[in-house]
């Protein structure tokens, strides 16, 4: 995935409207892991605004000289002391715009490809400031860049943010922000939260390598990127397949019946001789047998089921031998987690992620359900007691986040569909797509984003080695669950 750049038109610093009151913040045992990653890169495609580009810049420029007042971290550098802690220093240093001239590229361009397969088109990344860049570089460089990228028929406005300084619920509250003074809100929606009080403030102290550290894959590796669209409809038949124990449905089917039924004889049912009867009879018994006995019966979320389709597809695609141990990796946000709870719009990295393990002969050799159930157990399982041990394992061997396919059977999962991506309205109507750039992007590694269409409606980013790729756009399984543009 070479990045393409464009040619620039203007470029300039936008310093905050108002200096800062902010004292420096310590980065925190979520935030530090993350210098080692690439900056953060995510932005909207526009239609063509009513008024002329010039207007739109200017705008702009404003709008966000005042949302850097309100967010005065992404003003600042980052600055390490005598002991080795790493602050954000709020000294209003500004931040880079960037007006780029993509006149040649119209808003399909940058939807989907036109050719041989659907993956996403290479002239999105030229739409990024900052590419491949690693967020430690935010000591000598800007925290944040915006770049607006002038279209024949649209616009797109591209954010790159330091990933040490924020994670996506605080990428999405300041574009959300941005969006909202750009179309003269004159009181915003989320305020920022910059305490620096809760167990993520850490005595412990991570060392450095001389000039920063590196990002622990390889960026020029051969890979595709494509974005998997499930519709409303699509994702709860999928769910409903996963919570209804689909492993009664297999060829001894029927048997299992014969042998439940003498467990249910008191309920004097009549089986008729069919198999769809038998199933809804021994669904209905395997609900009321697990409710007896454990007064309660776990649904599987949708976003659990679908991340057990991904699992089971990806493993299958990548053809690993049956003892392979394959892992899951989710991150999960922790302000709710905690007690007592952070702000939910507290601004920093307050991520943990979640591995979950199962060799490859279980994970297609067992149900989906199965597989749904091992994503589960750990994400319910991840509550205060289990954020405070990962604190404490980091604090006992402090270092940066290994992020990368080091094995060739992980997966890693990022983002959310529940972060408000498409309520992003500069003054004109919403984004036609929400798109990110080069950044942090390996075999094996997924986004997920909320569709456009919102109600339920989710869209995977997936990057996989093309020959993955190949093999999981024919697997019947995965693709039956899939939604066309």
């Amino acid at each position: 995935m070479v990045s393409q750049s464009l040619p620039i038109i203007s470029q300039c610093t936008i310093s905050p409207s108002q200096r800062s009151t902010l004292p420096n913040l310590k980065l925190s045992v979520s935030d530090l892991p993350m210098l080692s990653c690439h900056y953060i890169q995510k932005g909207g495609l526009f239609t063509k605004p009513p008024f002329p580009i010039s207007e739109l810049i200017q705008k702009l420029k404003r709008s966000l000289s005042h949302a850097l007042t309100l967010f005065p971290p992404l003003a600042g550098r980052l600055t390490t002391d005598s002991k080795g802690y790493v602050y954000i220093t709020c000294n209003d240093e500004g931040v880079d715009f960037i007006h780029a001239n993509g006149s040649h590229i119209h808003v399909t361009d940058l939807i989907r490809s036109i050719g041989d397969n659907d993956d996403v088109p290479a002239a999105v990344k030229g739409c990024f400031a900052f590419d491949q860049k690693v967020s430690y570089e935010g000591h000598f460089s800007p925290i944040l860049a915006v770049q607006v990228t002038e279209l024949a028929d649209g616009v797109f406005i591209g954010c790159a943010v330091n990933h040490a300084v924020t994670d996506g619920t605080s990428f999405w509250n300041f574009f959300n922000t941005f969006a909202e003074l750009s179309r003269g809100v004159k009181r915003i929606s989320k305020a920022p939260d910059f305490t620096r009080d809760s167990i993520l403030i850490s005595a412990a102290v991570l060392k450095l390598p001389d000039g920063g550290p590196k990002v622990t894959f390889s960026g020029d590796a051969p890979v595709r990127e494509r974005v998997f669209r499930f519709s409303r409809e699509s994702i709860l038949k999928l769910k409903d397949r996963v919570n209804k124990c689909e492993k009664w449905e297999g060829n001894g089917g029927i048997d299992v019946v014969a042998e439940m039924m003498g467990k249910y004889s008191n309920d004097n049912l009549k089986l008729q001789d069919s198999k769809l009867t038998a199933l809804a009879w021994l669904r209905n018994a395997v609900t009321r047998d697990t409710t007896r006995t454990n007064n309660t019966v776990t649904e599987i979320s949708s976003f659990q089921s679908l991340s057990a389709l991904l699992w089971r597809g990806i493993t299958r695609a990548r053809k690993l031998p049956a003892s392979k141990t394959t892992t899951f990796r989710m991150a999960v946000n922790c302000r709710h987690r905690l007690e007592p709870k952070l702000e939910p719009m507290y601004f920093g990295n307050a991520i943990q992620s979640i591995p979950t393990y199962a060799v490859a002969g279980e994970v297609l050799g067992k149900d989906l359900r199965w597989c749904a159930e091992q994503l589960n157990k750990n994400v319910v399982a991840h509550g205060d007691a289990t954020v405070r041990q990962y604190v404490e394992n980091w604090e006992r061997d402090p270092r940066c986040f290994p992020l990368g396919n080091f094995d060739g059977a992980m997966i890693t999962m990022g983002s959310s569909p529940r972060f408000p991506m498409y309520e992003n309205d500069f003054g004109w109507g919403r984004p036609v797509v929400v798109r990110s750039g080069r950044a942090n992007k390996f075999d094996g590694k997924i986004s997920a984003f909320p569709g456009r269409e919102g109600g339920g409606t989710v869209d995977l980013e997936v990057v996989l080695a093309p020959e993955t790729m190949a093999r999981l756009e024919s697997d019947s399984e995965f693709m039956q669950y899939v939604s066309g543009y």
